[in-house]
């Protein structure tokens, strides 16, 4: 039991819950039938495993329960952007008044103190919302507080600071199993390597949106820690890494496709566009493959969108000045059938070879 995550807890129970059903639905129909004793010991079987995870994990156990949870997930969610608003306001509402060994002072005694508090609730929330809770306020005492010591000793606005706010979200991410913790570390670490590959080729880090080419490596990163390193103790965490790969590769893909003055790339705008709309196509269209080989959705539907995505602004390119609007749309609508009808077709084909 220790080493079921509660998130498996819960899938284990809408298993256990979809089970009874289709059961109840076989007997209805005179497929299946279990005696009384076999019903009984099945239905005492899965009442002590529902309690046990209940009172270990604190899961939902029916559907009204699950929908309270949602609930309560959305307003932890709120809860903890109010309190970080609050938290914000509060720091410039008397900064003045302060000095600036008082200033130093409750700045780092504000993230100690949200730090411990996370994780001394970590250790007594079951459910996880108020620990997420917390963890989110923590993150954002963090960043208040590099952001004034900064101010506070007239220090250089850097990149540097993106590794230890990108640090902490990490380590709260894993502690917590809270996925937008997740999501700012990535986007800490993804503007970090963007910024160190930018100023390596002589751009200033403030800079780096001008080079789309500066996020290819942090997409390679991304993409590799959920294949290297295992990501199954917690729920959603390498789809995450996953998404945030593709989007790292996609979006570059796609404005360098249309802005080739933006290139390290030393040829022509118009042959680099070109060769960026060929990858483009090419790498969208492995994404869906693998996504479909190896079963993982998220990459399948993230290459899908971005394949669509770059069909259809060729489509624009091409056609949008040369034909009439309703013969453009038109054509777009036959197309989207055309997909539709070839998508089918594959689907039946992967499900005829299971």
């Amino acid at each position: 039991m220790s080493e079921v995550t509660r998130e498996q807890a819960q899938q284990r129970a809408s298993q256990i819950h979809a089970f009874h059903a289709e059961l109840e639905l076989l007997e209805r129909q005179q497929v299946l039938s279990l005696n009384d004793s076999q019903r009984q010991r099945l239905g005492e079987h899965h009442q002590r495993l529902l309690e046990r995870f209940s009172q270990q994990l604190d899961i939902d156990t029916s559907a009204r329960s699950e929908q309270l949870s949602l609930g309560m997930r959305v307003a932890s969610f709120f809860g903890a952007l109010a309190f970080a608003c609050a938290l914000f306001f509060l720091f410039y509402r008397f900064w003045g008044l302060l000095n600036t060994p008082s200033q130093v002072a409750v700045l780092i005694g504000s993230s100690t103190a949200s730090l411990g508090l996370t994780l001394w609730l970590n250790q007594i929330d079951r459910s996880g919302y108020y620990c997420k809770l917390a963890a989110l306020l923590c993150f954002t005492a963090f960043m208040l507080n590099l952001s004034l010591l900064g101010q506070i000793f007239n220090i250089t606005p850097s990149d540097k600071a993106l590794l230890p706010w990108g640090a902490l979200a990490l380590l709260l991410a894993y502690q917590c199993r809270l996925r937008l913790l997740l999501v700012a570390a990535i986007a800490c670490l993804v503007a970090f390597i963007a910024a160190r590959v930018g100023a390596w080729g002589g751009v200033y880090w403030l800079s780096v949106g001008e080079r789309p080419e500066h996020f290819f490596p942090a997409s390679v990163l991304l993409l590799s820690i959920p294949a290297l390193l295992s990501q199954q103790r917690w729920y959603g965490f390498a789809a995450t890494y996953r998404i945030a790969g593709l989007l790292c590769l996609y979006i570059p893909l796609l404005v360098l496709g249309y802005w080739g003055e933006s290139s390290y790339l030393p040829w022509s705008a118009s042959s680099i566009e070109l060769i960026y709309q060929t990858l483009a196509f090419a790498l969208s269209a492995l994404g869906v493959a693998a996504g479909v080989k190896f079963a993982h959705s998220d990459v399948r539907n993230t290459s899908l969108v971005f394949l669509l995505l770059y069909l259809y602004t060729k489509f624009f390119d091409w056609w949008w000045e040369l034909l009439p609007k309703y013969l453009f749309f038109l054509l777009l609508g036959l197309i989207s059938l055309l997909l539709l009808v070839l998508l089918t077709r594959w689907r039946r084909q992967l499900q005829g070879g299971v």
